[in-house]
Parts: structure tokens; C-alpha cells; sequence
């Protein structure tokens, strides 16, 4: 049975393990534990809600960057304020659409009561079908342009290959089936 993109749930590809730390811990420790465990971000929680989540590039950019004492900056100081979070019913095409609008790879996947049961980023995505993520990528690009930008892939009308598809009645076309769209 082939899974249409519309089908795939957060719940069918977040990860279930999700590194934590609470805000008082040090960036030391969250860099030591995201080495160890071979990751690029923890989430934070206070009273076992996600708050917010630090990433590599946070630890470089407010920490490294700034000659701040990672064994002395708390996690609290460098954390984002708001923490976008989506819950495991989600369409796996939402999740796409919050990373590429909010510039972020990864979101925390919560329950109907915000308990923290997982995570979601591009590599599990990617990881499900790298097709899938190009799929996504191309109907977020398209999307947010909202104009008939020209692209290549398949057609969605006759199913060729084609360097030059454009958005027409809602779908990706070559330039023979909107021809033929407009003739007929």
C-alpha cells in the first residue's frame, strides 16, 4: 500500500526519545550531552512541559561567539522565548511548512495536555522518503510564492518529466498540457 503525502502523520515518523535538560543546567552540559548523544539540540522543560529548545548553532552564536564561559551561562539565558511545538496528528506537510516559515529543523511534538512525546525534524523526513521531502519542499516554494513560478519535475497532469512546469488550476504543468488546457 502506497502512503499518499497527506496521509503521513508526525505521529507515524517523530523520533520517541528526546534529550532534555531544565533551564538551570549549563551550556556545558547541554554541549557535552549533544556530543554524547549525537545530536544537535535539547529540549528544555519546566514541571515536564517543553519550553524551549537549544540548538548547536545557539550555543555558537550566543555562547562561543561572544566568549561567554559555557560551564557558567545557563541554559535559561540562551533559550528561544517561544517554543513552536505540533502535536502527533499533525500532517507531516504542516511540519514542513513551520520549519521552512520559522527557519528551524526540528519541533517538539506534544500530546493534547503539552506533554512532550517526541520529536520532529527534517531528517525524519527525510529518512521516511527523500522523494517526500522534495515533494514538500516543492508545494512549500510554490506555495509561498503563490505566482506561476516556473519548476521543474513531473507534471501533474500527464506525469512527464519537465524543467519548465507551472502552477495552473491548482496544479504543476508542462507547457504542452497547458496548451492543450487552454485549446481545449
Amino acid at each position: 500500500m502506497v502512503m499518499k503525502v497527506k496521509e503521513i502523520r508526525v505521529g507515524d515518523c517523530m523520533r520517541k526519545v528526546v534529550v532534555t535538560l531544565n533551564e538551570d543546567s549549563t551550556v556545558m552540559e547541554a554541549a557535552k550531552l549533544m556530543r554524547d548523544k549525537k545530536i544537535g539540540s535539547v529540549v528544555i522543560v519546566k514541571d515536564d512541559l517543553p519550553v524551549s529548545i537549544v540548538t548547536e548553532g545557539d550555543i555558537t552564536y550566543h555562547v562561543v561567539a561572544e566568549g561567554r564561559d559555557p560551564r557558567k551561562t545557563l541554559m535559561k539565558e540562551i533559550m528561544h522565548p517561544k517554543l513552536k511545538v505540533i502535536g502527533p496528528n499533525e500532517l507531516i506537510e504542516k511540519v514542513a511548512g513551520i520549519l521552512r516559515d520559522e527557519g528551524i529543523k526540528r519541533l517538539p511534538v506534544v500530546n493534547d495536555k503539552g506533554k512532550l512525546i517526541g520529536i520532529i525534524g527534517e531528517t525524519d523526513i527525510v529518512r521516511i522518503s527523500p522523494g517526500l521531502y522534495d515533494i514538500i519542499r516543492e508545494k512549500a516554494e510554490i506555495e509561498s510564492f503563490g505566482s506561476p513560478e516556473v519548476l521543474s519535475g513531473s507534471c501533474e497532469i500527464c506525469g512527464n518529466y519537465s524543467e519548465t512546469l507551472k502552477k495552473t488550476g491548482g496544479k504543476l504543468a508542462c507547457e504542452e498540457c497547458i496548451e492543450e488546457e487552454s485549446v481545449g
